[in-house]
């Protein structure tokens, strides 16, 4: 009603035409459905939670008074109210994101629901890894057949935990999970096709680096130290996908690839700044296993990225954590042929050369989150050598406050720029 008032008013005052007012009144039109269908989906997805929810509750409640041929049926229920919304859907509302979303949610923990029951009922024995992997089986058609990001999401989330139930002390085992990630990433690419800006695609951005992540641990059997190379590979990896064309126009909110990758590596780097393992990994006799393999072909994969990217811009337009793994590489080799101290001095010196030139690279930005994040990193390796380092409580609290006072003042000279462009 505002909106329209406003568009006559401006006619009016000859301000605009009254074909420009008509384009103005059906572009804001056209941008409603969208606001409405969101906020449907929202709710018909959170609907479909509490009703089955609901139905376990009130099943559970009489659960003990019931026979097992009631039982049975009681169990599929939820599976088959799912299965009839989703025939409905598929007939009559194919074109509804909502209603794809909510019966395809319904189906997907009707499924689960199910298989749980039916081996309670039938006392039929199982470890969690073997239901989360029928499950993740029968749900993988689903988000192809409904076309559904929530059950794509919870299907990544329910994989991953998977691997770490089954497989993650277990590395002779872990090809399934490879195999059901692999199902995933079809669904993911027409997501990125046709919806590359959605909420959806943003939570696909985190949930997908998140779980290979997690699921890297699988690999680790002998030689658990090798572990940190693939990892930091594996951030390389991630961090120059964030910076792809696509995902670095992206809010660093939907941007999970190089938040994953930024916070990974500067916590492995940290972790390692101190020398202890250093002096652990001299002791290491590494065999060519599962962790060596990994991290070579992490590596090279990471070279590939780099050097596509360097194609596209200067070495000097490169964001500071895009090499981090060439010369963590190269600190990691020193380190275990018996250079432990200049291992650790390197490494110190590398965390403290990343958080000068993510400061550096806020400043040129004038980006406040990127400023402040690279006085956080400097901030944690000063506090992580407190811990080696032996200084009285006085001069601890004076780097302290003149690590504060650097916090302030960057922000403020900040600020100050931003105010003096503005005028």
């Amino acid at each position: 009603m505002r909106l329209q008032n406003d568009l006559k008013a401006l006619q009016e005052a000859n301000v605009i035409s009254a074909e420009t007012a008509e384009r103005i009144r059906a572009y804001y039109e056209a941008q409603r459905p969208d606001s409405a269908n969101r906020l449907f989906i929202a709710f018909g997805i959170l609907g479909a939670l509490l009703v089955g929810l609901g139905i376990i509750l009130i099943v559970a409640h009489n659960w003990d008074n019931l026979s097992r041929n009631i039982k049975s049926i009681f169990a599929f229920i939820p599976l088959l109210i799912g299965q009839a919304l989703c025939a409905y859907t598929l007939l009559k509302r194919k074109e509804s994101k909502a209603w794809r979303e909510t019966s395809a949610l319904l189906v997907f923990f009707g499924i689960g629901t199910s298989i749980a029951l039916i081996s309670q009922i039938y006392h039929l024995p199982g470890a969690i890894e073997n239901f989360l992997f029928t499950w993740a089986i029968l749900a993988l058609p689903l988000m192809y057949v409904m076309r559904s990001s929530m059950v794509s999401l919870l299907y990544l989330a329910g994989i991953t935990w998977y691997a770490t139930e089954e497989h993650y002390y277990a590395p002779l085992d872990y090809c399934w999970y490879w195999l059901l990630f692999l199902g995933a990433l079809p669904y993911y690419y027409q997501l990125y096709r046709h919806s590359a800006t959605s909420n959806f695609m943003s939570f696909h951005n985190w949930m997908v680096p998140g779980s290979l992540a997690i699921a890297l641990g699988m690999f680790s059997d002998k030689d658990a130290e090798l572990m940190f190379l693939a990892y930091i590979n594996l951030f390389a990896v991630f961090y120059l996908i964030g910076n792809a064309r696509y995902l670095k126009k992206q809010s660093i909110l939907k941007n999970g690839y190089r938040v994953i990758a930024a916070l990974g590596t500067v916590g492995i780097l940290l972790a390692l700044s101190f020398y202890w393992f250093w002096e652990e990994l001299q002791d290491e006799s590494f065999t060519f296993g599962s962790e060596a393999i990994l991290s070579i072909l992490l590596g090279v994969l990471a070279l590939i990225f780099l050097f596509l990217q360097i194609r596209k811009k200067a070495w000097e337009a490169l964001e500071p954590l895009s090499t981090v793994f060439l010369f963590f590489t190269l600190i990691f080799l020193i380190g275990w042929q018996g250079g432990l101290k200049l291992a650790a001095v390197l490494i110190n010196l590398l965390i403290f050369g990343i958080g000068v030139l993510t400061i550096r690279k806020g400043a040129k930005e004038d980006h406040l989150g990127i400023l402040n994040y690279g006085l956080i990193i400097i901030t944690l390796l000063t506090v992580c050598r407190f811990f080696d380092v032996n200084l009285s409580f006085v001069h601890r609290g004076i780097l302290f406050v003149l690590i504060g006072i650097g916090f302030f003042v960057a922000n403020y000279l900040m600020l100050q720029k931003r105010k003096s462009h503005e005028s």
